[in-house]
């Protein structure tokens, strides 16, 4: 502490690759994308390890995905969530090729829609569906519930995915759901 001053944070390099590896090789053969949520760390050093391993990264804003290219990682295998994609921030996703994007409503469709078709580019896209299942976890932490804020009901996102497959500029390529945090029972 009296060289570095505090506070300080050490991480354990050796221990983060050690545990990407054993989840990494957990799916065998099947297809897969780990994708690391930058908000939980975004050490440009932590990125920059785990983008040595290949990970995907999940990202929530531009300035995540600015740190996940300024450490090396791949913007072709970042997904971005998240409730607050401004129209700047889908048109440099776009442009620097992201895996796809997560969309949490219709107008966020209709937003990304709109970037991709002023490109000239198809978007990538899942939809964030609220499958309403209670994780039994604290109620500001939930997730998965109809009454909780994030992703749309299934219907809405029926009606969504019929629109994404006839739109020029969408491309649908996955589902996109949460059930909650904290899993106190196995």
């Amino acid at each position: 502490m009296n060289l570095y001053g505090s506070p300080l944070y050490i991480y354990s390099k050796s221990q983060i690759e050690f545990n990407w590896k054993i989840f990494e090789k957990s799916f065998g053969i099947h297809p897969h994308l780990i994708c690391y949520a930058v908000k939980a760390n975004s050490n440009l050093a932590v990125l920059n390890v785990l983008a040595n391993l290949g990970s995907g990264f999940d990202i929530v804003s531009l300035g995540e995905l600015e740190r996940v290219i300024a450490s090396g990682g791949d913007p072709g295998k970042c997904v971005f969530s998240g409730v607050a994609k401004t129209e700047n921030s889908i048109r440099k996703a776009l442009e620097y090729g992201i895996y796809c994007f997560n969309v949490e409503s219709e107008d966020e469709l209709d937003r990304i829609e709109s970037v991709a078709s002023s490109l000239r580019v198809h978007a990538p896209i899942s939809i964030r569906v609220n499958p309403d299942v209670d994780a039994k976890t604290h109620p500001y932490i939930s997730t998965g519930l109809t009454e909780n804020k994030f992703g749309v009901s299934v219907e809405v996102a029926l009606s969504m995915y019929k629109k994404a497959n006839l739109s020029d500029n969408l491309e649908v390529c996955g589902l996109d759901y949460h059930i909650g945090s904290q899993i106190t029972d196995l």
